[in-house]
């Protein structure tokens, strides 16, 4: 994935409400920004971090910047957890991430399950492939680890895939891991142990666990690997 635009390097001052950040831009003014993000961000913010934003360019936006990324020194980490369906589309699709080649007619957002809606939707035939696709950005020791903040509606969407896998279908949950650092992939069992059992019942169901590198930076965010899985 490429930004349209160039994004606007700033510095991140503090997040708040969820949805908010404050930013100071290389000319001293400060902005709020908007955070498409609504887990705890855990080991994505510190003081006087390094961000990148990108701009709307819609006046009509109460907040028209968005906070797209964040510099910990080390690498950038992608929290913008609203691109993760298009970088998964992408690298599906391109064949970056293998495997789905003989796959098409993927659709987004289709209502699936017990009032759900699957983040990505293949056809192969009479079968379906079903893609619930989750935005890694927690640092936990030498892993990246999700969720950061306990999931009730990500318990009950492993559940959903669980009842397709069941059915006879391919029901496949991405793991979109925006950082480089962090060696390996485990769930966060300290911080929601009922998702993270659920996590390894799914993959006993016949559920497809992938975690997928993607390096963020200036000009855009791709896929660069596999990660490995420790349940």
């Amino acid at each position: 994935m490429r930004f349209e635009s160039p994004l606007e390097a700033v510095t991140l001052l503090k997040r708040y409400k969820r949805f908010l950040a404050d930013v100071r831009r290389t000319d001293g003014s400060l902005l709020t920004v908007h955070v498409p993000n609504s887990g705890s961000m855990k080991t994505c913010v510190g003081d006087d971090w390094p961000a990148l934003i990108s701009d709307s360019g819609n006046p009509s936006r109460k907040y028209r910047h968005t906070l797209e990324m964040v510099h910990n020194g080390t690498c950038w980490i992608g929290v913008n957890t609203s691109r993760a369906n298009a970088l998964a589309l992408e690298a599906l699709t391109s064949g970056a991430i293998p495997g789905f080649a003989d796959w098409d007619d993927w659709r987004g957002e289709v209502r699936y399950g017990e009032n759900s809606r699957i983040d990505l939707l293949a056809r192969r035939g009479e079968l379906l492939c079903y893609v619930e696709v989750k935005n890694v950005s927690l640092l936990d020791g030498e892993a990246v680890a999700f969720p950061d903040a306990v999931t009730s509606r990500g318990l009950k969407h492993l559940h959903d895939l669980m009842r397709e896998a069941e059915r006879g279908q391919r029901a496949v949950l991405l793991l979109t891991v925006q950082r480089a650092d962090g060696a390996y992939f485990r769930p966060a069992d300290s911080i929601d142990p009922a998702w993270c059992a659920g996590l390894r019942q799914a993959v006993a169901r016949g559920v497809e666990v992938l975690a997928w590198r993607f390096d963020p930076g200036p000009e855009g965010i791709l896929p660069t690997g596999p990660v490995e899985i420790r349940l």
